[in-house]
């Protein structure tokens, strides 16, 4: 569990924060297997023994004080009695990891009885767009292969992803859905027809086919499901149009019944919730929009329409047109149903209405645009190798003098207990935030305790079977599992910054931009893009003019058009990246306006990918890392500004950047032509790319680029930092220099 805070230090009061300019938060990755320091928890069992404050609910940590019979809770200041039992277990410290850690993983019972091993079965659908073409579904293929038989990259070990004992279903969606059972000596595929006008089938689907049909063992049919794959074939457009209707001009008007055949799919398995699996994972593969039968969308809105009603493209495009998909997520969510759409698509799809399925399921939103170099494999293959907790309860307490303000994060609140979230399905790399607030304007009194946070994460995992059975009777795998119940404490304590200088120096530029982040995101939805970038900016400039008015340099009143403002922060470290940070959010496709070229679909897929990246990975997302290496084999430089001045400057032949979602190697134009191109395998920049793809949840794009010879422009575009127009020829970006300018002028217009 890493917690990531904007200030180490926390203001005093709510004035000190005002003029500080600075947003008071954390980001918080719950199941991350380390904290920030790369500390792991202390485990344990017995964590429905743990004492809790008969006042907040807060649970005993190390940083309590205890009593011969009691303890004061460290978040509100009560005192707690301690039960016989309690005082017996506290009578061996070593066995009880609270009285040793402020970071502990407990072990909780198991709630109820039955088959622990039945209701743990992992169990995996995945569900194929047929209205597509040949290309979309060799693709599609190529990333099941790889989940089933474990070939998702050069890099990776070829073990499948899809462990023993995994439960695997096929569905395909058209104008009709096709259910596949591959446990007998072929493949039977039934089809039923998706009406246009009604908005559930004729016929539920377990009575075309029994669950436990559809559902293979993986180990035991994994030729089959292969095989089964490979049968898969476009609807021909004489198909689609015999369902759907065709206008009089003969315009295919239908054919991909996304809606109906994940709301049929939902309570198909909703059946076996709880006895058969505690989570089902569908993988939803679209090559287009939906645009038949309930649920289907109108992508008419993308296009000519904004021109001739004078609509803001950037903020008529952000919402949902419909909440078909977000009131079938939450149906999902009770039938214990997790959902990640794959679009693979260049055309407009509606992202902004079908990402409430997956986002708010627990699932994760992809979007491929081009699928020549698509990483759609790999990407399958990292999301289902790395672990995952489901049915997750976070809770964060603070001590009595602040309070919780807004939450961001793909969750969901409790209907009933305040700064509580539900989270259906978390991995290690799923991050949340949360703004601060005081309780009053006081603040912290001087002479009170140090303010404390308290983070507790109850979560579930699936884990090997310890009984694995001798009969083969009761096991048609050979691997068997069964669900733990755990829960995760982290007990922070901070301290007060005696001033606004020390405030300053305590920032954490990446937490900072993760909040900065979501807030711009929450503006943008709510107001438009435009609004957005509006309130980035103006937080640049009122930043910078509190710094400047704390630090003595430019002052509120006795500014004049003359005045130098410091817009560096050359007085202040932690905070000299944040021009820079900003600079490039608002450069960033996530801030993009629509004249200026940025897809709209896109722009909702960033929004998704950015809202759950933690803090390191999001700063590499917005300003990207550019290292310099004199040979394959050794670095020259770790880090250069995004500019060709630096690249001309370094006098180093190679380049690495770092984007996040793209790595690009680049040979400039004068370098040797003795180093080999590519670099070989074994070099040190191969092995330092191939550390930064097992990273990361997404596969970057790896990109080679040899300056004079290839095209350079995918590299060039990131060289933002001397460019006054964007790739798209639109003029209202503008180099850093310039940018900087632009925050000071605004500066001496705010202090007068």
């Amino acid at each position: 569990m890493a917690v990531r805070a904007t200030v180490s230090r926390f203001p005093l009061d709510a004035n000190t924060l005002e003029a500080s300019g600075l947003p008071w938060g954390v980001t918080v990755t719950p199941f991350a297997p380390f904290d920030e320091r790369g500390a792991t928890p202390l485990y344990g069992s017995g964590g429905h023994l743990l004492p809790r404050c008969d006042n907040c609910w807060g649970y005993l940590s190390t940083l309590c004080e205890i009593e011969r019979w009691g303890w004061t809770c460290a978040l509100c200041g009560s005192f707690v009695g301690l039960d016989s039992a309690t005082l017996d277990r506290y009578a061996r410290p070593q066995d009880c990891p609270e009285l040793s850690s402020s970071f502990i993983d407990l072990d909780l019972p198991a709630e109820g009885s039955g088959d622990g091993e039945m209701q743990a079965r992992p169990v995996y659908v995945a569900a194929v767009d047929l209205s597509s073409s040949e290309e979309f579904l060799e693709l599609v293929k190529s990333a099941l292969l790889a989940a089933l038989e474990g070939n998702g990259s050069l890099e990776i070990k070829k073990l499948p992803a899809l462990v023993p004992g995994s439960l695997f279903g096929l569905v395909t969606f058209s104008h009709k859905i096709g259910l596949y059972d591959v446990q007998g000596p072929i493949a039977v595929v039934k089809n039923i027809f998706i009406p246009d006008s009604e908005d559930r089938l004729p016929v539920d689907l377990k009575d075309v086919m029994p669950l436990l049909s559809f559902l293979a063992p993986v180990e035991m049919y994994k030729d089959q499901i292969a095989a089964a794959l490979e049968t898969l074939n476009p609807t021909t457009s004489w198909e689609r149009t015999t369902a759907a209707g065709q206008g009089n001009d003969g315009v295919l008007l239908g054919g991909r019944g996304f809606g109906v055949a994940m709301a049929a799919l939902i309570d198909y398995l909703s059946s076996e919730y709880g006895s058969t699996f505690a989570l089902a994972r569908v993988f939803a593969f679209m090559s287009g929009p939906p645009d038949y039968g309930a649920g289907q969308l109108d992508t008419r809105r993308y296009g000519e329409q904004y021109a001739s009603k004078r609509e803001d493209a950037d903020l008529a495009l952000l919402p949902e047109q419909t909440s078909f998909y977000k009131d079938l997520a939450a149906v999902a969510v009770q039938a214990g149903v997790c959902v990640d759409i794959f679009a693979i698509t260049d055309e407009y799809t509606d992202l902004a209405s079908l990402k409430y399925l997956s986002i708010e399921s627990g699932g994760s939103l992809f979007l491929y645009s081009n699928m020549d170099d698509s990483t759609l494999p790999q990407d399958m293959y990292r999301m289902l190798s790395r672990p995952y907790a489901f049915g997750c309860i976070l809770r964060l307490r603070t001590s009595s003098d602040f309070k919780l303000g807004y939450s961001y994060g793909h969750f969901f609140p409790d209907p009933q207990y305040e700064n509580v979230q539900h989270i259906i399905c978390c991995d290690s790399f799923a991050t949340y935030a949360y703004d601060f607030e005081f309780e009053n304007s006081s603040g912290f009194f001087r002479n009170t305790e140090p303010p404390v946070l308290q983070l507790a994460f109850q979560y579930s995992i699936i884990v090997p079977s310890e009984d694995t059975g001798t009969s083969e009777l009761n096991s048609i795998s050979s691997s068997k599992f069964c669900v733990k119940r755990r829960l995760r404490i982290r007990t922070l304590q901070y301290s007060f910054a005696s001033n606004i200088n020390e405030l300053y120096d305590s920032v954490d530029p990446e937490a900072t931009l993760s909040i900065l982040v979501h807030k711009v995101i929450l503006a943008s939805l709510k107001e438009g893009v435009r609004e957005g970038r509006l309130l980035l900016h103006d937080w640049l400039v009122i930043l910078t003019a509190q710094y400047n008015d704390a630090h003595g340099l430019v002052q509120s009143g006795t500014v004049n058009a003359t005045s130098r403002v410091d817009v560096a922060f050359s007085q202040c470290p932690q905070l000299q990246s944040m021009p820079r940070l900003i600079f490039a959010l608002l450069r960033n496709p996530l801030l993009g306006l629509h004249e200026e070229g940025i897809h709209p679909d896109y722009r909702i897929y960033l929004q998704c990918l950015f809202s759950a990246l933690e803090p390191a990975s999001l700063q590499l997302a917005v300003y990207p890392l550019l290292a310099s290496y004199t040979t394959p084999d050794k670095q020259a430089y770790p880090r250069h500004s995004l500019s060709r001045a630096a690249l001309l400057t370094s006098g180093s032949p190679i380049f690495l950047l770092d984007a996040f979602t793209n790595l690009i190697v680049y040979y400039t134009p004068s370098a040797d032509l003795s180093i080999p191109f590519p670099p070989p395998h074994d070099c040190l920049l191969r092995t330092t790319i191939n550390k930064l793809k097992q990273e990361r949840c997404i596969t970057p794009k790896l990109t080679f680029v040899r300056g004079g010879q290839d095209d350079a422009s995918a590299f060039e575009r990131y060289l933002i930092e001397e460019q006054d127009i964007n790739g798209s020829g639109f003029s209202s970006l503008m180099g850093f220099v310039s940018f900087l300018e632009d925050i000071s002028q605004g500066v001496v217009e705010y202090l007068k």
